[in-house]
């Protein structure tokens, strides 16, 4: 049974990672300090150290929420679709949807980088996301829907494609139009190693 220190720690994370996601996503993390970000939770600086060792550490947690969220939205994209090819489609589309809005573009995309290093932005990149691509391609290897390329190869070919196209949805003033192209692009990469089944759907 949750203790009521329990509950209230839980409640202090919580009012801090929200704080953390609003104003990450208003402002670039550089500009937002540890003490705005305790005074908009009313909270302490102590608190944001113990639960998070520092504005650093808030920031890492709100971005590997929305890293979770964004894996868990993929898979309930590609659950009801039987066909391996079809997920695989299905996959890239709901990530180029949320390369778009802009939380997770400006958090994620933009200040990930800046604030967590490329080499750790790259890092939770991959646990949280570069091990979905990995299960679509075992499904679609196993299949037989793909050529028989190594599955790490496959992965990490179609995971470092996404990537930099996701940073590129970025860097553009319409978000959308750049994500509809991607979006093309990466079926016609798809297409190259799929066998059976046909050309991409348009």
């Amino acid at each position: 049974m949750e203790t009521l220190r329990e509950k209230y720690a839980e409640n202090t994370r919580r009012a801090l990672l929200d704080t953390g996601l609003r104003l990450f996503t208003e402002r670039d993390y550089a500009s937002v300090s540890a003490e705005e970000l305790v005074r908009t939770a009313g909270l302490t600086r102590g608190a944001l150290y113990h639960h998070f060792q520092g504005k650093p550490g808030l920031f890492e947690a709100v971005f590997e929420e929305l890293e979770r969220q964004a894996g868990e939205h993929i898979r309930t994209a590609i659950a009801p679709v039987p066909d391996p090819r079809e997920r695989a489609y299905r996959a890239v589309d709901a990530f180029l949807d949320i390369c778009a809005g802009h939380t997770y573009r400006h958090i994620v995309l933009q200040q990930g980088p800046i604030a967590l290093g490329w080499q750790r932005w790259r890092e939770l990149d991959q646990l949280h996301l570069g091990s979905l691509v990995l299960d679509i391609v075992n499904a679609a290897l196993d299949a037989g829907r793909l050529r028989p390329h190594p599955a790490d190869l496959i992965a990490r070919a179609f995971y470092g494609a996404l990537t930099e196209l996701s940073v590129t949805i970025t860097e553009t003033d319409e978000p959308e139009q750049s994500r509809a192209q991607a979006a093309a692009l990466v079926r016609d990469l798809i297409g190259g190693v799929v066998t059976g089944g046909g050309p991409p759907p348009a």
